[in-house]
C-alpha cells in the first residue's frame, strides 16, 4: 500500500503546510508526491483551525503494510498536537492519513460510524473511494470533497506508482 496523507491548513498560512511536511517526512520519510493545494470550503467542521482552508496531499515513497493505519493516525494527531498555539481546540492543521492502492483509498479516523471498522486505540478505518476501471467511486459516506472528484488525478498518479512499486516488487521476487 502507499501512504498517503491530506493535509488542512489555514489558506493565509502556507508555512504551517511546509512544516508539516517537514515533520511528516521526518516520521513516514521522503514524500513521493506532494499535490496542488485544492480550496476547501465543504464542511464547517473544521473552522478552529480557519474559515478559509486549502487541502493538500502527500504520499511517501516505497510499499506499507496497512496494520500501520492505526499507529499513523496517532503520529498525525500528535502533530496536530504540535502545531497547537497552546489553548484547547486551537490546532493549526488536520492530518488524515491513508493508503492506497490499485482498488482503494483507505484513511483513518477517529470518529465512530456504521461504515468504520474499529481497528485498536480508539482508530477506525473507512474505505472512502473504490478504484473501477471508470474511475474513482464514491458511497453515500463519502467525504463531498473527495467525491467532487477534484483529487482523482492526484490520486491516480500515486496509484501509478503503487503499480509500479507492485512491479518492482513481483520482479524482486523471481529473481
Amino acid at each position: 500500500m502507499k501512504l498517503v496523507a491530506g493535509v488542512l491548513y489555514p489558506a493565509d498560512e502556507p508555512r504551517l503546510c511546509e512544516w508539516t511536511a517537514v515533520r511528516m517526512a521526518s516520521i513516514f520519510g521522503a514524500a513521493e508526491r506532494e499535490s496542488e493545494p485544492y480550496p476547501f470550503g465543504f464542511t464547517d467542521y473544521y473552522r478552529d483551525i480557519s474559515p478559509d482552508l486549502v487541502r493538500r496531499f502527500f504520499s511517501f515513497k516505497g510499499l506499507r503494510h496497512p496494520f500501520g493505519l492505526a499507529a499513523w493516525k496517532k503520529m498525525a494527531i500528535a502533530l496536530e498536537e504540535e502545531s497547537s498555539s497552546g489553548g484547547p481546540l486551537s490546532r493549526r492543521v488536520n492530518i488524515d492519513p491513508g493508503y492506497l492502492d490499485g482498488a482503494r483509498i483507505v484513511l483513518a479516523s477517529t470518529k465512530d460510524n456504521a461504515h468504520r471498522i474499529y481497528l485498536q486505540d480508539d482508530i477506525f478505518a473507512e474505505v472512502t473511494m473504490c478504484r473501477r476501471k471508470s474511475g474513482w467511486e464514491s458511497f453515500s459516506y463519502t467525504f463531498p470533497d473527495f467525491a467532487s472528484g477534484m483529487y482523482d488525478a492526484f490520486l491516480d498518479s500515486v496509484r501509478a506508482d503503487w503499480r509500479s512499486d507492485m512491479r518492482a516488487l513481483r520482479r524482486a521476487g523471481a529473481n
